[in-house]
């Protein structure tokens, strides 16, 4: 079981930035891909980065400006988030996927206003 915690949204303004924050609680170590999601209002669910195995995968959206990064001793995930723009906004998840099995975070709300 892993439950995780995810922290560090907002409101800002376009252009602006914001780091999100993903706690899990086991070690990450463990946990080979780790990453985040997101859901706008109407839309489906998407990715927006990962990492595993000392990869990183983005959103073609987000290349360039959002970068994700892992803290193994502090069981930690982020996410920098720059050049923010309005259609970023959305409900942002915190996805790990520990024995074949997919654990998520509540989400945090990322609202960026024009």
């Amino acid at each position: 079981q892993v439950q995780l915690v995810e922290s560090g949204g907002g409101l800002v303004q376009a252009g602006g930035s914001l780091r999100l924050s993903c706690a899990a609680s086991r070690t990450i170590f463990s946990i080979n891909t780790m990453g985040w999601y997101r859901q706008a209002p109407g839309k489906q669910r998407e990715l927006v980065a990962t990492t595993s195995g000392g990869g990183k995968n983005y959103a073609d959206s987000v290349k360039g400006r959002f970068t994700i990064s892992r803290d193994n001793a502090k069981s930690t995930v982020y996410l920098q988030m720059n050049s923010l723009k309005p259609e970023d906004t959305a409900v942002y998840y915190c996805k790990a996927v520990y024995r074949w099995n997919d654990y998520w975070g509540q989400g945090t709300q990322v609202t960026v206003s024009s």
